[in-house]
């Protein structure tokens, strides 16, 4: 998508010029409601009842009058990431984790490493910051992780690599193996690993923080609590990074319910679990479901399928949401192919479905 410079009235000031030449990010998030969401890789069954038990008492007019405190949610939080407190910063969404980062340590015309296709923030937060871009690309078909081409790209002008397991759109990952490789080769940058859908990939480098001083890792409450409304995360690191992290974060950026919710999630491991059973039961039925209707696929590590549908990308998307059911297109950067969020395997046979009815009328 080509950058537009809207027409400035008389007297206007410009932004900076690396504002000046982002191209608009706007995530198509009108007409949702009473549809069958599959389009933003959320929970689709919500969040735990004691989320909302936890909401529902925590707040009177007296808490709500005064700014956040954090102590005991972060208390919370830790242990059920199994770090200290010390360690993490909450952050508002994944969005502002990646902010925070490079806001931290990323300078103007400095090179930023990113994946192409990733989550578009990662590009969005380096542009902001003046970073100059360097991508490397999934390889198609299989669009597998490209570890060897991300080693070839890391040079000593590498200021800061950063990267999602499993990928949004793909799906694919790689093992920790592989991002110790990186993590060694981009000693002089900093590296964040974003596990937005680790629960349904079970890879990890969170374990690394101490050891490692250029690692940090971010995960979201917007996937697999079901909190994205909340909008809350932690970005991970060694203690001494999280100093510095602290001073480039506004103190109170993340709002007390959000807090409360996060607290109250975590206590709920059995809620977790059985989601993320489900999910992965229900990405088995919808793989075998595609190929039953001979649809191409890449495999996938997260709560999502990027489905290959060819010159019917966006008909086939249309169609399923002429019968309420959302799905994302990605074509514009994984040419021919849609992305399906995994929900339960009952949403996902109302998925294949009316897919099934789409595709033979074809």
């Amino acid at each position: 998508m080509a950058a537009r410079t809207p027409k400035l009235p008389k007297g206007a000031i410009k932004p900076r010029p690396a504002v000046l030449a982002m191209a608009p990010y706007h995530p198509p998030t009108a007409g949702r409601a009473e549809k069958l969401r599959l389009d933003f890789n959320e929970n689709t069954v919500g969040c735990s009842p004691r989320v909302i038990a936890a909401l529902k008492s925590g707040v009177d007019a007296a808490g709500l009058a005064v700014y956040p405190e954090y102590g005991a949610a972060k208390e919370a939080i830790a242990r059920y990431f199994h770090v200290t407190p010390e360690q993490f910063v909450f952050t508002n969404g994944t969005d502002e984790a990646i902010q925070v980062f490079v806001n931290t340590y990323v300078d103007d015309g400095q090179e930023v490493l990113i994946l192409k296709p990733a989550y578009a923030m990662y590009r969005f937060y380096a542009e902001v910051a003046g970073a100059r871009l360097r991508e490397v690309e999934y390889a198609a078909p299989g669009l597998e992780f490209p570890l060897q081409q991300v080693l070839d790209a890391i040079t000593p002008n590498t200021r800061a690599v950063i990267l999602a397991n499993p990928n949004n759109p793909t799906g694919t990952g790689v093992g920790l193996l592989g991002i110790e490789r990186i993590l060694h080769r981009a000693r002089k940058a900093v590296v964040l690993v974003d596990e937005a859908y680790y629960e349904f990939s079970g890879v990890t480098a969170l374990t690394e923080i101490e050891r490692v001083p250029n690692l940090f890792v971010s995960r979201t409450f917007s996937k697999v609590f079901g909190m994205a409304a909340m909008r809350i995360g932690c970005l991970f690191s060694h203690a001494a990074n999280i100093e510095f992290l602290h001073k480039a974060q506004s103190p109170y950026s993340v709002n007390a319910l959000a807090v409360v919710a996060a607290q109250a999630a975590v206590a709920d491991t059995a809620y977790i679990q059985n989601y993320v059973a489900e999910v992965l039961a229900a990405r088995e039925l919808l793989c075998v479901g595609l190929e039953k209707l001979g649809i191409g696929y890449v495999p996938s590590s997260a709560n999502f399928v990027l489905a290959r549908l060819g010159k019917r990308a966006i008909p086939v998307r249309d169609a399923l949401r002429a019968a309420g059911i959302l799905v994302r297109d990605r074509s514009y950067e994984a040419p021919g192919c849609v992305r399906m969020t995994v929900g339960t395997r009952e949403q996902t046979r109302r998925l294949l479905a009316a897919l099934e009815e789409i595709w033979n009328a074809g």
